[in-house]
């Protein structure tokens, strides 16, 4: 008998997500950098609260205050580095309004179905709160390999 361990697809202690492409191109919006996308209404809930967090975060750069999108573009991309800043404020608002667009659009796995844990079609990450921060661990060989893979390629382009 096979004991394979299966998760139910409304379980909030994961985020479960697909490889993919969005729609439009990302300078700034951390979300819409990422090729993983969501595939459960808790996933996209969880998605949408983080997008909330960051832009809720305030900076003061220059004479004004941006969001936590628009700082951390302003640290870790140089082509946004180069923009004037009410350029890159106008930016993010508008990927900001894009990525919701399609984060609304996105086709979801039925609360009611279950997936194998084990398994290379989902990245399944299993969230672990402490104190106030939620970590995401990944949850199979699949996600790990592609977390890897993702780490490396953020290393490499700061470096």
């Amino acid at each position: 008998m096979d004991n394979e361990e299966f998760i139910n697809v409304d379980d909030i202690n994961y985020a479960i997500y697909k490889i993919g492409e969005w729609k439009n191109n990302y300078e700034i919006n951390q979300i819409g950098l990422s090729n993983e996308i969501p595939l459960t209404k808790n996933t996209l809930s969880h998605v949408k609260f983080s997008m909330g967090e960051i832009r809720e975060s305030k900076f003061d750069i220059s004479d004004k205050t941006v969001n936590g999108f628009v700082a951390i573009a302003l640290q870790l991309n140089p082509k946004i580095q180069e923009m004037e800043l009410d350029d890159v404020i106008a930016l993010e608002e508008k990927e900001y309004d894009e990525i919701l667009e399609e984060l609304e659009s996105l086709e979801l796995l039925d609360d009611g179905e279950t997936i194998p844990l084990d398994n290379e079609e989902y990245l399944i990450y299993k969230l672990e709160k402490e104190c106030h921060v939620t970590t995401s661990i990944p949850a199979n060989e699949f996600t790990k390999k592609h977390y890897i893979d993702e780490m490396k390629k953020i290393e490499e382009a700061l470096n």
